[in-house]
C-alpha cells in the first residue's frame, strides 16, 4: 500500500467512522495527464454506532438534573444495553444473514503536475443500502467491464484499522 492510498484511507475514516466499516474495496489508482485518481467502495454498518456520551440524570420533584460523577458509569451501562439490544434483535430476526449496509463510493484526485500541484480532493458519498454480497457482485462487475485483471485490495474492518495505524515504511510495496 502506498502513502497516497493510506492518505486516502485516512480521509475515508474522517467521513465514515472506522468502527462502522465492514469492508473496503480499494481499486488501483490511475495516473493520467498529471493527475492521479483513485476509487474505493466502502461498506458501513450503521447499527454498530454507539452514542459516545450521554449525561446521567436524576429526577427529583419532577425535574431532571445532570449528575456529573455518574456520566462515565451511565455511558458504560448505556453501551451494554445497546449491544444487548442489537444482539437480541439479530438473534430474533427470522432471516438475519442479509443485513443491509450503507454503501459509499469514495474518490480522490491528486494533482501531480502543473499550477495546482499537490492539490488533494476527496469525496465520499453514500450511494446505496445493500447486503454485503451485492457489494461483491458490483465489484466483480466493475472489474469485468474495465478489463482489468488486477483485483482491488479488499480490507476487512481489522485490516482497515491496521492500515490507518501502520507506519508508512511497513505499507510501501
Amino acid at each position: 500500500m502506498t502513502e497516497t492510498q493510506q492518505r486516502f484511507l485516512r480521509a475515508i475514516a474522517e467521513r465514515v467512522p472506522s468502527d462502522q466499516v465492514v469492508e473496503v474495496h480499494l481499486f488501483p489508482s490511475i495516473r493520467q495527464g498529471g493527475v492521479e485518481t483513485g476509487v474505493a467502495v466502502v461498506a458501513e454498518d450503521p447499527r454498530k454506532h454507539v452514542p459516545e456520551s450521554m449525561p446521567a440524570t436524576a429526577e427529583a420533584n419532577g425535574t431532571a438534573e445532570v449528575v456529573p460523577g455518574q456520566q462515565a458509569q451511565h455511558r458504560d451501562a448505556e453501551q451494554e444495553v445497546v449491544a444487548a439490544t442489537i444482539d437480541v434483535a439479530e438473534s430474533d430476526a427470522a432471516d438475519p444473514p442479509r443485513s443491509r449496509l450503507t454503501i459509499h463510493t469514495a474518490r480522490y484526485r491528486l494533482t501531480l503536475k502543473g499550477v495546482d500541484r499537490g492539490k488533494w480532493e476527496v469525496d465520499v458519498v453514500a450511494e446505496a443500502d445493500a447486503p454485503l454480497d451485492a457489494v461483491d457482485a458490483v465489484v466483480r462487475g466493475v472489474q469485468r467491464r474495465s478489463g482489468e485483471a488486477i483485483e482491488p485490495d479488499r480490507l476487512t474492518t481489522e485490516a482497515f484499522r491496521e492500515a490507518l495505524d501502520a507506519p508508512l515504511a511497513q505499507l510501501e510495496r
